[in-house]
């Protein structure tokens, strides 16, 4: 049953009027690019080249280091001048392959594909894992493993999670508008993978242009439903989505698959097109770069592996210094302190801010109100998780349901007291499945 919300959830600022209204562009990369080895869950990618070696645009350049795993691809024609660590945008270093742009991009051979009816299931799920393609959201979960569940006859909802419910980031909303099309036979291949799957495309309500137009695009489609979830924070997260839209409830204990479905964000239902319909890899994504920070806002379908700065150049550079850089969206997303790091996978979004709206505040003590107790869209109590987090009370935090927080951060957004709540709970989780590992 679909009841196209859930319970709490909050209802932040989203400034996606900076950008949205703005095409796609297209853009080339100028200096040498960066691919990290590391741009998924799972292990890494092994390289398959080496310093001096030449490659060309769409070469394979690292191939999956196990089953959960997802291969690298060149995005543009070079040689390769360097393997290893490098920044990117969660502040750590990765092992990378780093190539010299030679600026002529020179194709690799197409793959050599048939036409998607004659394909059996097992050569889909191939060319979608030889693709590399992962969940491009944000999580960066290897798509062919989530295509891959034991049962696949026990799923029934093929969801695309087209909410988009971060502020400012409107890379998912242009492509539907842009590649309606493709992301409907995404879909379609999808939906061919489980005999007694039903197709679900969900969009919140704040963005009625794309639900009209996919309604329009899915209207000789009876497998595939469009449906306009209310506009809340976060709609779009994998739980949320799920009970939203079908009624049903999973945990922390349970996978998607659990509950009879498969949840794929835009960017990764429409690689799979690409992989499975025109024989291409993953070798670009579509990235906003915006904020009030930025001169000229824009989406831009950027290669992976080019650099950050070079998209904030072409954005008409910063308006004066940022306050406050993010990868991603404002309430999940990765504080930066330089944009010089490379576009991954996951990198849906660069903001750059004038003002540091966190760091302004001061912290006080908490007063009680339960605030974060009525929006928690896991029905925690955040206030106590994050007393047992700061007490490293493990015990209790586990008690009180700590691991089922999804790490949406609406409890530290409405928090009168400007405790970071989200934050402590979260570094509280990672100790805790980290003891639990040993």
């Amino acid at each position: 049953m679909a009841l196209l919300t859930f319970k709490g959830g909050v209802h932040p600022y989203d400034g996606k009027d900076l950008s949205k209204d703005k095409p796609i562009l297209e853009i080339l990369p100028k200096g040498n690019l960066v691919f990290p080895l590391s741009q998924h869950i799972g292990a890494p990618a092994t390289p398959i080249v080496e310093k001096g070696d030449r490659v060309l645009v769409g070469q394979k350049i690292a191939e999956a280091g196990g089953f959960v795993s997802a291969p690298v691809y060149s995005s543009v024609s070079g040689t390769v001048v360097g393997i290893e660590p490098r920044l990117v945008c969660t502040g750590g270093t990765v092992n990378s392959i780093i190539v010299e742009n030679d600026g002529k991009y020179e194709e690799a051979p197409a793959w050599d594909i048939k036409p998607v009816e004659e394909l059996t299931r097992e050569e889909k799920i191939n060319l979608i894992k030889e693709a590399g393609i992962v969940g491009m959201g944000g999580a960066g979960f290897p798509t062919h493993v989530k295509l891959s569940p034991k049962e696949p006859e026990k799923i029934e909802y093929v969801i695309v999670n087209a909410a988009e419910c971060e502020p400012y980031i409107t890379a998912d909303y242009r492509r539907m508008l842009e590649c309606g099309d493709k992301l409907i036979a995404g879909l379609k291949i999808s939906l061919s993978l489980f005999p007694n799957a039903k197709g679900i495309i969900a969009v919140e309500d704040n963005k009625m242009d794309c639900v009209n137009h996919l309604k329009d695009l899915a209207k000789d489609e009876p497998n595939i439903e469009v449906m306009a979830l209310k506009t809340k924070y976060p709609q779009g997260a994998e739980r949320q989505i799920i009970y939203a839209t079908t009624g049903r409830a999973i945990n922390s204990t349970m996978l998607p698959a659990d509950a009879g479905c498969i949840v794929n964000n835009v960017e990764s239902v429409i690689s799979i097109y690409r992989a499975v319909a025109e024989g291409k890899p993953l070798i670009n994504r579509v990235v906003t770069v915006t904020g009030q920070a930025i001169a000229e806002p824009k989406n831009f379908l950027a290669p992976i592996g080019m650099n950050f700065t070079e998209l904030v150049e072409a954005a008409g550079g910063f308006k004066g210094e940022p306050a406050k850089l993010i990868s991603g969206g404002p309430m999940m997303g990765f504080a930066m302190y330089s944009t010089d790091v490379p576009v991954t996978k996951t990198s849906s979004a660069l903001l750059a801010f004038t003002e540091d709206e966190v760091a302004k505040y001061e912290t006080t003590a908490c007063i009680n109100c339960g605030r974060c107790v009525s929006i928690c869209p896991e029905v925690l109590i955040p206030s106590r998780l994050a007393d047992y987090a700061e007490n490293d009370n493990a015990q209790l935090f586990e008690k009180w349901n700590g691991l089922e927080c999804i790490e949406c951060g609406s409890c530290s957004y409405i928090c009168p007291a400007k405790r970071h709540l989200a934050q402590s709970i979260k570094t509280m989780k990672k100790n805790v499945i980290a003891s639990k590992r040993k």
